[in-house]
């Protein structure tokens, strides 16, 4: 066994050890777990209200961002203020979107956001690509948006991704590479554009950008500490068709929300996320994208993070994006589809493997930052698999295993009293946070009543379900299919995009 094979098998030798010990342990040793329980109980209180005040920091400075005009503010940025010898009107934006099987509609929406912004379009290069698979529902998709939209930036181009490449596996970090490397080729070399003054935005195609946002963006390229050595991380919103998302997709769509909020205060533990921007030079010092691999939107950071010897870090944005909640025709498609999603991004767990065989092999990496990324890492994805089912599921075993001596004792008869309390006032955090949910919805449809404001409340009561079914098994799995390797190993898989047709209007035809 190779070490990068070992380090494969450490997430889940950890979780299902963690799930197990615990099981065994409410048997032969009730009352040591029923402290245990006790005090993680804790923990996660006081976790949730570490978060939640990381997640009010995020939210009213975003409230704030979206109230300033950012291309006012770069076109007024001294040369004083900048930490870089350029100015704004040097900056080029490289915007790429892969697409798969998305319709013209999802695809219109996000060019309309793209036509909208107040940033002068003679700045952009953006590269609409779509996969060869997706046949000739996709080169109609590319065809119509050229159409429409071929004329609004500087450069505008479409090209296919074909399929079934040598060493490549069919899923968005190939395809970006390839966009992106078309765009160097045919665009950015014969222009003769400077590497170190693009920026490239990868986005997802259902990504919508407010007016401001590239504003932003260049703003925080031009007065970060180190332009040129960070990636930039906005805040996604998953709520675009948010109301045509059934109650418990809306759950995990506000849920991972939240938590890509909360991280945005915590930029020591940021990491690129789905739709992200870094600097064009250093994406082809790393050699573009890894074309062989699932989750290349966090891998993209640790190819730059060993690359540049740890001298890499995300800029947040406190802005956001908008995209999908993840929404089927049918309810119960629905749920499998959000379970694949969940579990595509739980996925993200094959870097451990990545970065700590990287570890070993940089020498010039701090040993302390290598601890710090290494436990995290591995922390983090141990308690997305293991923590809500400890404190949902299997908190209650040491009384139904525990023995008859065990439950005669005070302990025991405290356990459920103790463990209710805690989670009622963690659950009182998670109903406050929701009320930013509310905040954060998008325009109302006319349907929406006063009634459904009560309803988007009450929605976070399923948290536990979603926490388990959407959060802690897909977790498992993921972890479970890279211990065992081979055919059991993720391909990567597309999410679809679906957008219900809207009901004509009584009296409307």
């Amino acid at each position: 066994m190779t070490l990068y094979r070992f380090f494969e098998f450490v997430p889940a030798i950890l979780a299902w050890s963690t799930l197990l010990i615990v099981v065994f342990a409410s048997h032969y040793l009730p009352a040591a777990v029923a402290i245990f329980i006790i005090l993680f109980d804790i923990y996660w209180l006081l976790k949730t209200i570490y978060l939640s005040l990381h997640l009010r920091y995020s939210f009213v400075r975003m409230r704030e961002y979206l109230k300033i005009d950012w291309l006012l503010k770069v076109k007024n940025l001294k040369p004083e203020e900048s930490s870089q010898p350029f100015s704004w009107e040097n900056v080029y934006h490289l915007v790429i979107l892969p697409m798969y099987k998305e319709p013209y509609g999802v695809v219109k929406e996000s060019f309309d956001s793209l036509r909208q912004m107040n940033y002068p379009k003679d700045k952009f290069v953006v590269v609409l690509s779509a996969e060869e698979r997706g046949g000739n529902e996709a080169k109609e998709v590319l065809r119509k948006i050229e159409e429409e939209f071929g004329r609004d930036f500087f450069k505008f181009m479409t090209t296919i991704h074909p399929a079934q490449i040598p060493g490549e596996l069919q899923g968005k970090g190939s395809h970006e590479t390839w966009a992106a490397k078309e765009a160097k080729k045919l665009i950015i070399d014969p222009a003769g554009i400077d590497y170190g003054k693009i920026l490239v935005s990868v986005f997802d195609v259902d990504t919508q950008v407010p007016p401001n946002y590239f504003g932003r963006l260049t703003y925080a390229y031009l007065t970060a500490e180190h332009p040129e050595r960070s990636s930039y991380q906005p805040v996604p919103l998953f709520h675009n068709n948010i109301y045509e998302a059934p109650v418990l997709a809306r759950v995990v769509a506000m849920s991972a929300t939240f938590w890509h909020m909360m991280q945005q205060a915590r930029p020591e533990r940021l990491r690129t996320f789905s739709s992200h921007s870094m600097p064009f030079k250093a994406l082809v010092e790393v050699g573009f994208w890894q074309k062989d691999i699932v989750s290349e939107d966090s891998r993209i950071f640790w190819q730059c993070y060993l690359h540049y010897d740890g001298d890499w870090r995300v800029v947040p944005l406190f802005y956001p994006v908008s995209m999908d909640a993840n929404v089927a025709p049918t309810f119960w498609g629905t749920m499998a589809n959000i379970y694949r999603q969940q579990r595509r991004w739980g996925w993200g767990v094959e870097n451990i493997s990545y970065l700590l065989h990287g570890f070993t092999r940089n020498k010039a990496i701090p040993f302390g930052r290598k601890l710090y990324w290494s436990f995290h890492e591995v922390e983090g994805f141990h308690s997305w698999a293991t923590n809500s089912l400890i404190i949902f599921a299997l908190g209650w075993l040491p009384i139904f295993l525990g023995g008859e001596i065990f439950n005669e004792t005070i302990l025991s008869f405290s356990l459920p009293k103790i463990t209710r309390v805690i989670m009622t006032l963690a659950m009182i955090g998670i109903a406050s946070s929701a009320v930013l949910g509310l905040i954060l919805l998008p325009p109302k449809p006319d349907w929406f009543k006063r009634r459904h404001y009560f309803l988007y409340l009450f929605q976070w009561l399923l948290i536990p379900v979603s926490l388990i079914v959407f959060g802690a098994f897909p977790a498992l799995e993921s972890q479970t299919r890279l211990m065992l390797g081979g055919r059991f190993r993720l391909d990567y898989w597309f999410t679809p995009k679906y957008r219900r047709k809207p009901k004509p209007r009584e009296g409307k035809t």
